[in-house]
């Protein structure tokens, strides 16, 4: 039997959020069964230099079609159908954010299976979406509230299949008092969270709670790219001692292993399935969350690790009272989040899933 030939697509290694998973399903999927490809509009970007690591084709081509002139966009559509089939794709399966729907009707014409990922809590454009997901050959969702709020007409299309980690990239750490030139004493408390600095991650609200609790054994490291006006505006705003605004970096776990509470303060129901409080659960770091989509998800066996969205107070209430647990009952949600993560989001879980369904379209 011949390989079934999928195309990746997706935006850019840059700025795109599904980098990392894109390249993870790329690097674990069975190569035996399928031959993947990757598609991007640029080169952009350190990570895309690991990409290219991964001895794959990759398409440097634009899936998506402006509608205006509507006249002439069967027309232009037509470069996309023919990039299918001169390829023979056998499925297409988009990690693009957007709602235009130039990818699926370009498969459509050219015979190709087309799945695609919802990945975030809303609708760009309704329409746009919806003739999107008619389009569709499967749809897979991050979350079970996804499908009662849009796919409730399409049930038939959607998968549920949650984002994994690999566990041996991310293994337990063994906590340390230091990390990128920073040392912290033993009575120091270390919060940290990794996030690319964006408003609806909701960072002011830590910070706001931080800033209630008694400075100086408190610590609050910020990591992601914080290029942008939201992220210069939090730093130009909090010059403090106990505040650390540390720029995106590759490998996280150095900061997880300094870690006391890892915190996702996420403001809005936004994000289908964030990664990051995943990884920190791997790791060993005890994750406290807002309740919005998503986040209740990853914390759904920890309903006691969650805040009201957009609470200081309550964010400062549960800071404190992981502050106050005993070496005992820290390391039992620690152990109790790591088997968590092993139960329901390992990425080998994660893959089979994957291949399961492209296997089941085909």
């Amino acid at each position: 039997m011949s390989k079934i030939k999928i195309l990746f697509t997706i935006p850019n290694f840059n700025t795109a959020g599904s980098g990392k998973v894109v390249y993870d399903l790329v690097n674990n999927i069975d190569s035996n069964k399928f031959e993947a490809h990757i598609c991007c509009k640029n080169k952009k970007g350190s990570f895309f230099k690991e990409v290219e690591k991964l001895n794959v084709p990759i398409h440097i081509f634009d899936t998506t079609e402006v509608r205006s002139p509507i006249f002439t966009y069967l027309f232009r559509l037509f470069r996309i159908v023919k990039f299918f089939k001169i390829n023979k794709f056998d499925i297409v399966h988009s990690w693009n954010w957007s709602s235009d729907f130039s990818e699926p009707l370009a498969a459509r014409i050219a015979g190709v299976k087309y799945v695609y990922t919802k990945k975030a809590m809303s609708w760009g454009s309704p329409k746009s979406w919806k003739l999107r997901s008619y389009l569709s050959t499967a749809i897979i969702v991050l979350n079970s509230d996804m499908i009662p709020l849009f796919f409730s007409k399409i049930k038939e299309k959607t998968h549920l299949i949650y984002l994994g980690v690999d566990l041996k990239k991310f293994p337990v750490q063994k906590k340390t008092r230091s990390v990128n030139k920073l040392k912290f004493s033993k009575t120091d408390f270390v919060i940290v969270t990794v996030a690319n600095l964006v408003p609806i991650k909701g960072i002011e609200y830590l910070i706001a709670a931080v800033n209630l609790i008694d400075k100086p054994s408190i610590k609050l490291l910020i990591v992601g790219n914080n290029k942008n006006e939201y992220g210069q505006k939090l730093i130009h705003d909090n010059e403090s001692d106990n505040i650390h605004f540390i720029d995106k970096v590759l490998d996280v776990k150095p900061y997880h292993a300094v870690a006391d509470v890892f915190v996702i303060p996420t403001k809005t129901s936004w994000e289908g399935m964030p990664v990051a409080p995943i990884e920190a659960m791997a790791s060993g770091c005890i994750v406290l969350g807002s309740e919005v989509e998503g986040v209740t998800e990853v914390l759904q066996s920890f309903r006691n690790c969650m805040f009201p969205k957009k609470n200081v107070e309550a964010i400062v209430y549960k800071l404190m009272k992981i502050k106050r647990m005993n070496e005992l009952e820290k390391k039992t949600l620690e152990n109790s989040m790591r088997n968590e993560v092993e139960r329901l989001f390992n990425f080998d879980t994660c893959i089979d899933n994957h291949e399961k369904l492209y296997q089941k379209i085909v």
